[in-house]
């Protein structure tokens, strides 16, 4: 599975599987770039990424989170 940054709804169901119990929304952009590049599968290179492609993606695993945890 070939992902790029474009991909937010899978990678946020990635990121989820990895850290179930972390609350997306108190991860800072720059920690969620480098968790982006470490996932298996991922091909997008460092330089595409920008803020409204990591918000989405955040966003993604934020409603993954929601629907596991709740508000």
């Amino acid at each position: 599975m070939n992902l790029t940054w474009h991909d937010s709804r899978a990678l946020g169901e990635l990121l989820f599987e990895r850290y179930d119990t972390l609350d997306p929304l108190t991860v800072r952009f720059t920690d969620l770039h480098k968790w982006v590049l470490d996932l298996e599968g991922f091909v997008g290179s460092p330089e595409q990424s920008n803020e409204k492609l990591l918000e989405a993606i955040q966003m993604a695993w934020y409603e993954e989170w929601q629907d596991e945890y709740g508000s």
